[in-house]
């Protein structure tokens, strides 16, 4: 098994025992769902019923994952993170979800095999694109297109563009939902 996934799997083992949700949203999911890539670490969103991180949480995750920052709880506070090693040096980067949107996100997760007997959640392919247009770098960007592309049809648009319409509302920046469309427009063209 590649180190991303036996990270995953760790991660995975630990969050089932403690019983807590999550989905797996970075480039793990990117190779599942659009075009395959490196990817250096295993991002991942876990419940929360946190509004400003939690001593609790930060602490079940560190008793068990060594932490890449040096006060973990304080960090957790300000940026809803948790950023911990796996036990094979895998970094592993944990969002703390906020409920709304990451609520659906998380009920919306499917398994992924990674090896025989050993599955993990990823986020849905909508809900993967909706991650990447909202951070907007350039390689969400070009994770977006291998996703519409490879995804196409299957996609549900409606979902897509209402949860991006809310962001973009939100955050007041159209282009987030532009990231999508622009995609959705260079695969229809394609057909």
């Amino acid at each position: 098994m590649n180190p991303r996934f036996e990270a995953a799997w760790e991660i995975h083992q630990f969050l089932a025992q403690h019983k807590i949700r999550y989905a797996v949203i970075g480039g793990i999911a990117v190779q599942r769902w659009g075009d395959q890539r490196f990817t250096k670490d295993v991002d991942l969103t876990i419940a929360s019923s946190l509004t400003e991180g939690s001593s609790p949480m930060v602490d079940l995750l560190t008793k068990h994952f060594r932490s890449r920052s040096a006060n973990p709880l304080e960090f957790a506070r300000k940026t809803r993170m948790i950023l911990l090693t796996a036990s094979n040096g895998v970094d592993l980067d944990i969002s703390l979800a906020l409920p709304g949107y990451e609520d659906e996100m998380l009920a919306r997760a499917v398994d992924f095999e990674i090896e025989a007997g050993k599955s993990i959640r990823l986020c849905s392919a909508e809900d993967l694109i909706i991650h990447k247009a909202v951070a907007g770098r350039p390689q969400d960007v070009s994770d977006i297109q291998g996703i519409v592309y490879r995804q196409g049809e299957k996609l549900d648009g409606g979902y897509i563009r209402d949860w991006l319409g809310q962001f973009s509302e939100l955050m007041g920046n159209p282009e987030i939902q532009q990231h999508f469309e622009r995609a959705w427009e260079k695969y229809r063209q394609s057909l």
